[in-house]
């Protein structure tokens, strides 16, 4: 049976240049890098050059801090503001991820800061009038905005000049989590109106466990994890050197060939759409189903005919891997969060499928061969 990966939101195989990167520092370069000796300058010398790679985002070294990922960045910006930049406000939207919205809730219920939640357009944009109200209202009392710059579930992308500029209007700090779309887009982080920005390098064929937080100069957070001087003091711990040389190494790939890789993944994603609304009646999408969204996500409605209750577990028994939602909350029996927020009432399965550049047109087409052949039949039965 042929089986086909398309669940690249929640993670992506890592590139073989990316697993050469790493090999000598997991056989040969074991120093640790805060040891003086040559052992400890041969990986304090990588630790230095993957920050200067990453960099290429067209900003200082120095505004780069190693963490283990996405979710460790976005805690350390929440939790920081509130407790060393003198946050009182949090703006936000009930679709973020986890990361960001469970953040925040546990922010708000210890009465550490006020969370203001911003209205949303039906396909997921925030409402620019209602947060320009909010901003208004709490300015000068210290305001922290967060809004993801691509849902990972549903694709939509925000304006982040556009959000940023507001901020800077009204004095508030401005973080994106940028998971999704760090490696797909280019980024010019001097000239964008944001002060924190969040990575997980295995959304672009990087390593697990390895990610960054930018931190624009000036911006004063301390340290979440104490007990060494690591990171320039932003975060104790030994380093993740094969994981950090990793991470540079496929941020160098991805940024080798960025309009490339989006027009050969917007073109799976623009055929998929196609192929689903000739093959299988009644079939919609959630988001912003235009251009302009993430081009690796596409999360589809199917009709709910009662054929669609064990969707995702026919398609993995077809050989199909794809998500019902966040892969972040898995193990979790509810639903979508994102899904629940903006279509409460909606019935039918919705499937998230997302694609890397490995992904190939002829996937695309036995994905919905399956998905055609899966509505006419009776479903598998569990």
């Amino acid at each position: 049976m042929q089986r086909i990966y398309l669940d690249n939101a929640a993670t992506t195989p890592l590139a073989p240049e990316v697993f050469d990167a790493m090999v000598p520092f997991l056989k040969e370069h074991f120093g640790n890098p805060s040891a003086i000796h040559a052992f400890g300058r041969k990986t304090r010398a990588a630790v230095e050059q993957a920050r200067r790679t990453v960099a290429l985002l067209n900003c200082s070294p120095g505004e780069i801090i190693f963490t283990s990922g996405g979710t460790e960045a976005d805690n350390m910006v929440l939790q920081g503001a509130v407790r060393d930049l003198g946050v009182k406000h949090i703006i936000t939207s009930a679709i973020e991820h986890h990361a960001v919205e469970l953040t925040a809730h546990a922010i708000d219920h210890a009465d550490q800061a006020k969370v203001h939640w911003v209205k949303l357009h039906s396909d997921g944009k925030p409402d620019l009038k209602h947060l320009e109200e909010l901003l208004e209202s709490t300015q000068g009392q210290g305001v922290l905005v967060s809004l993801m710059h691509a849902n990972n579930e549903i694709g939509t992308r925000i304006d982040l000049d556009a959000i940023g500029g507001l901020c800077r209007k009204y004095g508030a700090l401005f973080h994106s989590d940028t998971v999704q779309t760090m490696g797909h887009y280019r980024f010019d982080l001097e000239h964008t109106p944001v002060d924190f920005i969040t990575c997980a390098a295995h959304k672009f064929h990087g390593p697990k466990g390895t990610g960054f937080l930018y931190m624009r100069s000036g911006a004063g957070l301390k340290p979440m994890i104490l007990g060494g001087s690591q990171e320039r003091n932003m975060r104790a711990g030994t380093e993740n050197i094969a994981g950090i040389a990793g991470l540079a190494k496929a941020m160098e790939l991805a940024y080798d060939d960025v309009e490339g890789h989006q027009r050969h993944v917007q073109g799976l994603k623009d055929s998929m759409m196609k192929r689903l609304v000739e093959e299988i009646p009644g079939v919609g999408f959630n988001g912003d189903p235009s251009a302009d969204a993430l081009y690796t996500v596409l999360n589809v409605r199917f009709p709910d005919d009662g054929k669609s209750e064990m969707l995702l577990y026919n398609l993995d028994i077809e050989g199909v891997a794809c998500s019902g939602g966040s892969a972040c909350s898995s193990g979790s029996n509810k639903g979508s969060h994102v899904l629940g927020a903006l279509y409460p009432e909606r019935p039918g399965a919705n499937i998230r499928f997302s694609f890397s550049r490995y992904s190939t047109m002829d996937e695309v087409e036995h994905a919905v061969s399956v998905l055609k052949r899966i509505f006419q039949l009776e479903p598998v039965k569990a």
